[in-house]
């Protein structure tokens, strides 16, 4: 096992940033009054499972439809750039119907475990070793359900200008990410 306390603290920021679950969290209120509850623990639960099965059996997904990692790590980075374009500029390019429950989907999957998070696991997965990555899943996962459980008192705390300027910053990492993810796979492709 090769513990690395740079690539779990490297891996576990980078999701951090991809899952923005600060940004995420006036969707998770605007959720909250329309469903009237969180299921903090299922949400947390689903999208451990899904981003650790995805860590695991991703790359043979793709082998088996024909793709190869590097390919889908420079389309991960153009997810993560718009993404952190999104963040950035405060506009909307992903829309998503309306839900029923707030618990599998939408904040299990798309919102903590969606493409972005899928793609940049497979990224980091040429990167780092498995077993950093799946820490920093699950720090990842417990922040997450920590920001769920207390949406309410994020919201009163940061208030709309707080999460603003939260989102903008993280926006700005991820681009920078974007950036790197690309640069990194491309000679890939390339050769």
């Amino acid at each position: 096992m090769n513990l690395n306390f740079k690539e779990i603290a490297t891996a576990t920021m980078i999701l951090f940033a991809v899952i923005d679950i600060i940004g995420s969290v006036p969707v998770i209120i605007d959720l909250r009054r329309k469903v009237g509850h969180i299921q903090s623990e299922k949400a947390s639960i689903v999208a451990i499972i899904i981003m650790i099965a995805f860590l695991f059996v991703g790359e043979e997904i793709l082998r088996l439809i024909g793709i190869d990692v590097n390919s889908f790590a420079v389309a991960g980075a153009f997810i993560i750039f718009f993404l952190a374009i999104e963040m950035i500029l405060g506009i909307q390019l992903y829309k998503d119907e309306a839900p029923e429950t707030a618990s599998v989907v939408p904040l299990a999957f798309p919102l903590i475990a969606g493409a972005g998070t899928m793609t940049t696991l497979l990224s980091l997965k040429a990167e780092y070793e498995t077993v950093n990555i799946i820490i920093a899943i699950f720090i990842n996962t417990l922040f997450v359900y920590i920001v769920l459980k207390s949406s309410k008192k994020i919201e009163r705390l940061l208030g709309k200008g707080g999460i603003g300027v939260v989102r903008k910053i993280f926006g700005v990492v991820l681009l920078a990410i974007a950036v790197k993810l690309f640069a990194a796979n491309i000679q890939g492709l390339l050769h």
